[in-house]
């Protein structure tokens, strides 16, 4: 038997590595910026044709590279950051294992210009999948020049799975904003379609955080600052007046690399419990600052999964300290009262005692006199008389009102005795068959029961409105009559930058289905109307459903987005699980549905209408 295991060939290698690394054009960005930091870059200009998917042109002004160089950095494992295994534990670079420009290259169409700043002349380089097609002295500027076109053009299956062109330009604005966050001292420039999304320049921390997410955002900051020999914590919590359902902005770096660490997270939330509702979340900026030593970034190949030596006394110093900003800077604010013309408080001055004034008081006034009399002035045993009399008053008042009191109940007793004697409670709650009333029955708030010929039909109320929702808007969009409802008061929605996005590019279709929007700029739009039908919806919770959909799921054919946008509408503003329906809601629900083409099925698919067969009831007896 001949031998079985063999050695694979460079180019199947670096597509295997491309598979982790590179999983779209986000992440040759990621890639390719962090490369133009470790080169000590001032400024990086990233050019986006089709979000990525015919180019990607990264252009820095790096130290470069000579001709040697740039020919073996697009080898496997070759990098200038690490010399052995112990620099993995004193790392000070993004980069480090030297696969990402095989992984690129492997993939994609690559055109490299790069000249080192004490050099004459530069290179030019030429890779198609992995193979170097020509490599040529050139005329460029100081830094790197990287052209990346047609990724995925060698591996159909993977170009296959690439999302819509907003998804994906959605999660370029993503990795973007992680990049520029943190590396708030390179200018930065993003290009698509020749378009320019953003050009920020040199700042604060601040300055970088308001110039990404909108000023808005920046008036709700408080500092957090943590010196400590174990950590140092540096940035921005949001108050908790700002906290957010959804679409919270929620950043971690550690060292300058972005990071996820769900157990620092929670340390966070811990210093807001009580201040924000269930389900809400506080926007963060957090940047950390440990010993290289103390963490490992090698245990994922996105490199955002760190792992901290001292978790716990981390977790202990980050929760101490923002709940210190809290109580720090949410301090309650004082009243102002309007003291002009008020009267003087009496109180203690020291070991004099200040009276308060006194009241006079009438002890002859009593609140059971039919008729009141001033009293009259005098001394002695004429006070005793009136005294006196006002008690002899007193009772004959007490005895009169249990006088008033017995005749009203007698009185109420004889009627009760001759109005007509009210017929006995049956004991046998069962009507004759001929009486009851057959209709709908409600389960839990979420199921509708009704008798049918073969046996008991189940209707799932929530599925069963989305279904008729979606038909009466599909049903608007062809006919053209889609109208639209105006707000009384236009609500403001605030998105991130890469919601924006999403919007921006949905934007026709939605209007077609009925929502005015108007950009009010930092990524905040005004809801002016909404399509018409749907009533008691929150507007900005639906339109941010509607991009979450889109984000996460990626966007369908250009032919089915209108369809899609339908359905997450229909789902906004159909029916939830829970609600009680009266009767009449029952019946004109089963009603709207059962005269629908498809109705035992929602459009994703989702059964709709459930019939328990009598044969099974039989069985249950």
């Amino acid at each position: 038997m001949s031998d079985v295991i063999k050695l694979l060939p460079d180019s199947v290698a670096n597509q295997i590595a491309a598979g982790e690394v590179i999983q779209r054009p986000a992440s040759v960005i990621k890639e390719l910026v962090e490369n133009a930091i470790d080169a000590q870059a001032t400024h990086v200009q990233i050019i986006l044709k089709d979000a990525g998917r015919t180019l990607i042109q990264i252009i820095d002004d790096g130290v470069g590279m000579s001709e040697t160089d740039a020919r073996l950095a697009f080898e496997r494992h070759s990098t200038s950051k690490i010399r052995n295994a112990d620099d993995l534990f004193t790392l000070h670079t993004m980069g480090f294992r030297g696969e990402a420009l095989a992984s690129i290259a492997a993939i994609s169409q690559v055109e490299l210009r790069t000249r080192r700043r004490d050099a004459q002349l530069g290179t030019r380089l030429v890779i198609n999948a992995s193979q170097c097609e020509s490599q040529e002295p050139d005329m460029c500027p100081t830094g790197s020049n990287f052209m990346i076109k047609n990724i995925f053009f060698n591996v159909p299956a993977r170009r296959k799975f690439l999302k819509s062109n907003q998804v994906e330009l959605s999660n370029i604005v993503k990795e973007f904003e992680k990049l520029a966050l943190v590396n708030n001292e390179v200018e930065f420039t993003l290009m698509h379609n020749g378009n320019v999304m953003y050009k920020l320049m040199k700042g604060t921390f601040r300055q970088r955080i308001a110039a990404l997410m909108g000023s808005n955002v920046d008036q709700q900051l408080l500092p957090v600052s943590i010196d400590t020999s174990l950590v140092k914590v540096q940035g921005y919590i949001g108050k908790p007046e700002n906290a957010r359902k959804r679409n919270a902005l929620q950043f971690m770096f550690v060292n300058e690399r972005y990071m996820r660490h769900p157990y620092f997270h929670k340390a966070v939330m811990s210093a807001y419990d009580q201040l924000i509702p269930e389900g809400e979340q506080p926007n963060y900026f957090l940047r950390f600052n440990v010993e290289p030593q103390s963490i490992d970034v090698n245990i994922h190949p996105t490199k955002t999964e760190i792992k901290f030596e001292d978790e716990m006394p981390i977790w202990q110093i980050l929760a101490a300290g923002v709940k210190e900003t809290l109580g720090r800077f949410s301090e309650v604010p004082a009243i102002d009262f309007d003291t002009q013309d008020a009267p003087v408080i009496p109180a203690y001055r020291g070991h004099v005692e200040v009276h308060n004034p006194e009241i006079a008081v009438d002890p002859s006034y009593n609140p059971f006199k039919t008729t009141t009399s001033k009293p009259a002035s005098g001394s002695g045993s004429g006070s005793h008389a009136r005294q006196t009399g006002s008690d002899n008053q007193t009772l004959s008042n007490w005895d009169q009102l249990f006088a008033n009191f017995e005749r009203k109940k007698r009185e109420g007793m004889e009627q009760q005795e001759t109005a007509s004697p009210q017929p006995e409670a049956q004991s046998d709650p069962i009507l004759p068959m001929g009486e009851v009333q057959l209709g709908y029955l409600q389960l839990r708030g979420r199921y509708i029961l009704s008798p049918a010929k073969s046996g008991l039909m189940v209707i799932d109320q929530h599925r069963a409105h989305v279904r008729i929702l979606f038909d009466r808007y599909i049903e608007r969009i062809h006919s053209g009559v889609m109208s639209s409802q105006t707000i009384l008061f236009p609500q403001v929605l605030h998105l991130s930058p890469s919601q924006d996005v999403i919007l921006q590019e949905l934007l026709p279709e939605m209007e077609q289905m009925g929502f005015q929007l108007a950009m009010m700029g930092g990524n905040d739009w005004a809801i002016n109307a909404v399509p018409a039908g749907v009533d008691d919806v929150d507007p900005v919770a639906m339109i941010q459903q509607i991009i979450e959909s889109v984000d996460n799921g990626g966007m369908p054919l250009k032919r089915r987005i209108k369809e899609h946008l339908a359905l997450t509408v229909a789902r906004s503003a159909s029916i939830p699980a829970g609600r009680v329906l009266q009767q009449e809601e029952m019946e004109v629900l089963v009603a709207d549905l059962l005269r629908l083409p498809e109705p035992n099925y929602t459009p994703d698919g989702k059964t709709i209408i459930n019939v328990i067969p009598m044969e099974q009831i039989n069985k249950m007896f």
